[in-house]
């Protein structure tokens, strides 16, 4: 309970803070001529990374290991070895010597911003396995969302169905919210078979986005801002989806209920609905995606304006660090209520994707069943008019 007490406290109390405020990297990403590169500073704070900056230290960098497979096998090192050095207005890339093999950072090209392996002179790609940024921020959201859920489940233990209060309360009021909001209406009988994924991926991507509003370790990762992430999530939905649909959901996509030349010879119906089927997970990765990445940009975008009107002045600077706080402040503030309805967003639609594919088809067999049946108690009304008449 305290360490629960300990996580929440941090999410909440640095909520507020500016995810860019750090000076490091807008006094680093700069151009030889002493010019702010806006377009470096925005994408060195969106992409992942091999560490983790500390923000208000300047030049201090919590390293990564990095793991990746060479030519002659497997090299496991820090990231210090070859993350790039700022001296001055000039960046340095370091060559890390392992076992007469030799890596470092590539500067330009498909793979920039990359461990690659020196050969020959030449920038060879490796098959990189580094805990990156992202990686270890994942780990710490699915830490922090075990917590949640195990903290629920041992204050029931000991206490029976007593209500929770203070921060178990609040988890567990989320949890029924979810459950009988969202996923129960939609799913009926068959909740409690999907509520474990479903619930699963609300908080997981509930805490990413909480954490990813912070400037302090463990938050400022841009994790539900990259599409890697969200893609392996819709992708999950769609397996889910799909793993579990009836027979129904399967003859409705390959054989729909619509006139026969929309099916034959030309499958017309059957390939829109088989485009429908990549066309929902596809939705869901680009929803989360660009709204957590817009916010994130909109965020860095007002910051940077400081350093931008900085040149003009001191006076135009310092009228122009107060709007852009306060913007900043704004900004971060409909980001935390952006944070969970891109989460109940989300889940809702994989409920509702989930849901399509659980169709029975009862109330189309019922209606035959009693089309059978009037047709079958006409057939007899007939036959005694027809002997009534003889």
């Amino acid at each position: 309970m305290k360490q629960l007490k300990v996580i929440i406290f941090l999410i909440f109390a640095t909520l507020t803070l500016n995810a860019a405020a750090s000076s490091a990297p807008a006094e680093t990403k700069e151009h030889k001529e002493g010019e702010l590169d806006l377009k470096e500073v925005i994408f060195e704070h969106l992409s992942d990374r091999y560490g983790w900056e500390v923000p208000f230290c300047h030049g201090r960098t919590i390293h990564l290991p990095i793991i990746v497979w060479g030519h002659d096998g497997l090299h496991v090192f820090s990231s210090k070895r070859v993350l790039p050095v700022h001296e001055g207005h000039e960046t340095v890339y370091p060559v890390y010597t392992d076992s007469n093999t030799q890596f470092t950072i590539a500067q330009d090209g498909p793979k920039k911003g990359k461990v690659v392996e020196i050969v020959d002179g030449k920038e060879v790609p490796v098959k990189d396995f580094s805990i990156t940024k992202n990686v270890l921020a994942i780990w710490i959201s699915v830490i922090v969302v075990l917590v949640m859920a195990l903290s629920v489940r041992r204050f029931h233990k000991r206490n029976g169905m007593k209500a929770p209060r203070k921060g178990v309360g609040a988890i567990e009021a989320l949890i029924v919210f979810i459950y009988d909001g969202v996923i129960k209406s939609t799913l009926g009988a068959k909740a409690k078979k999907f509520a474990p994924y479903l619930l699963t991926v609300f908080f997981f991507i509930f805490v990413s986005n909480l954490l990813g509003l912070m400037v302090v370790f463990p938050g400022g990762a841009n994790l539900t801002g990259n599409i890697a992430i969200t893609l392996t999530l819709a992708v999950m939905t769609f397996i889910v989806t799909n793993l579990f649909g009836t027979k129904h959901y399967w003859k409705d996509i390959f054989w729909p209920d619509v006139p026969l030349w929309l099916k034959f010879p030309l499958p017309i119906m059957p390939l829109i609905e088989i485009f429908g089927i990549f066309t929902k997970p596809a939705a869901l990765t680009v929803r989360l995606f660009a709204n957590m990445m817009g916010g994130h940009m909109i965020v860095i975008v007002l910051t940077l304006l400081i350093f931008i009107f900085a040149q003009m002045g001191a006076g135009v600077a310092a009228g122009t660090s107060v709007i852009s706080v306060l913007f900043s402040l704004f900004m971060l503030l409909i980001d935390v209520l952006v944070s969970f309805i891109q989460a109940y967003v989300f889940t809702m639609l994989s409920t509702i994707f989930i849901s399509l594919a659980q169709e029975e088809g009862h109330k189309h067999e019922e209606k035959k069943a009693d089309d059978a049946e009037a047709h079958q108690i006409a057939q007899e009304v007939v036959a005694e008019a027809v002997k009534a008449a003889n």
